[in-house]
């Protein structure tokens, strides 16, 4: 897959049919797309419009298919974040309000949570198998330190169960601390 674009992958689909990307275009700037993992392996544009899409993610599901893809994007001026329709994009449905990056998945797919623009993890119920998304109003879980520098990457991770979240955050006020390595160590 060589082009002059940059390229930073986001999300594989839960049947590894696919793997979702970012481009880094000059004509549309951010965009996502997918590479399909079987038969030709041609890449194709899932969103490419004027704005720009990042951080797009397969929703989970049977091992059969993903129907819905997380994404943010600035459409409306400021980072929200959007479900649409999967494999071809269609019905949209906006999640976030007062903006919101870097859309997860709980592996069940009934929630949906994303950080808030003053770095809240949000969360949102969801149902993802009828033949419509819905979503419920999103609540906040608690604030974060996450590094604010922007990025295409994910600074956060949940638990399968939604319960537990790994964040890269920054340390307020903190001394740095002694960090000790033990090579060879041999247990019992």
């Amino acid at each position: 897959m060589k082009s002059g674009e940059s390229k930073y992958t986001s999300s594989w689909s839960p049947d590894g049919r696919y793997l979702m990307y970012t481009t880094s275009g000059a004509k549309t700037g951010l965009d996502l797309s997918v590479l399909p993992l079987e038969g030709e392996k041609k890449p194709f544009p899932f969103l490419q419009t004027e704005f720009q899409e990042t951080g797009g993610q397969f929703s989970p599901g049977p091992a059969s298919r993903s129907r819905w893809v997380a994404y943010n994007s600035n459409e409306t001026g400021r980072e929200e974040v959007y479900v649409q329709g999967f494999p071809k994009p269609g019905g949209k449905w906006q999640v976030s309000t007062g903006g919101g990056l870097f859309p997860l998945w709980r592996a069940d797919g009934r929630e949906l949570f994303y950080l808030s623009a003053d770095r809240k993890l949000m969360a949102v119920d969801v149902k993802t198998d009828g033949p419509v998304f819905e979503r419920g109003q999103p609540r906040e879980l608690f604030p974060t330190t996450v590094i604010p520098a922007f990025s295409v990457h994910q600074p956060y991770d949940v638990t399968a169960d939604g319960k537990r979240f790994l964040i890269l955050s920054t340390l307020e006020d903190a001394e740095a601390s002694p960090i000790t390595v033990v090579l060879n160590w041999k247990g019992r």
